[in-house]
């Protein structure tokens, strides 16, 4: 699409840039009662540091070779493409196997609408940023992980709010990062998820 310039130059408009500012505008936990809205761009960086946070943790305790600033940005795209199809409840996803196979392919899809929105040179640059599940299970896991403790995270505070409503959902993570066969989320949960309990007067400034 053109845009006039002055002059007569007519330069290309793309508006991939304009259109992830919308994330700010969809919300997570669509089908819960919640204190506090989430919406996915509160939600990707959240994941952004977290996953950061896991690549810095094993490479420092666990003999560990990851990017922690690649898997930061593997974790603010990771959720792009809901910029279309918005927050899908994990039950509605997981109704049965060929809807959630439908739904990946939407998902990829709307990665691919995106990606289309920038000049061929940058859709390149960006295109593994958006894909990284297809080239590096590695950080896969990580970003999986990161994405966890930030929904455990969020069901914590609404508990502390005294909002029941997630307790299941929060317990539900726990259960399932205590399972991960990641030592860094093990080390995270031990070390810093109490913190995630407290209130502001009772967390300690060092």
């Amino acid at each position: 699409r053109g845009v006039e310039m002055g002059a007569g130059v007519t330069e290309q408009r793309y508006d991939f840039f304009a259109f992830l500012a919308r994330m700010q505008y969809i919300n997570r936990w669509g089908l819960m009662r919640n204190t506090q809205p989430e919406n996915i761009k509160e939600h990707s960086l959240d994941v952004a540091m977290l996953a950061h946070a896991l690549a810095v943790i094993r490479n420092t305790y666990f003999e560990g070779t990851l990017d922690p600033g690649r898997a930061a940005l593997y974790g603010v795209f990771h959720d792009v493409s809901e910029i279309f199809t918005g927050d899908m409840p994990t039950p509605v996803k997981h109704f049965n196997p060929n809807f959630k196979r439908s739904f990946h392919q939407l998902e990829d899809r709307a990665r691919r609408k995106l990606l289309a929105m920038l000049p061929p040179e940058l859709s390149q640059v960006y295109e593994p940023l958006f894909f990284f599940e297809e080239q590096d299970a590695e950080y896969q896991a990580v970003i999986k992980a990161a994405d966890k403790i930030a929904a455990l995270i969020k069901c914590l505070e609404e508990e502390k709010s005294g909002n029941l409503e997630f307790k299941r959902a929060g317990e539900e993570q726990l259960e399932s990062l205590r399972t991960s066969p990641l030592p860094e989320v093990a080390y995270f949960l031990k070390h810093f998820l109490p913190g995630y309990r407290l209130s502001l007067d009772e967390l300690h400034l060092g």
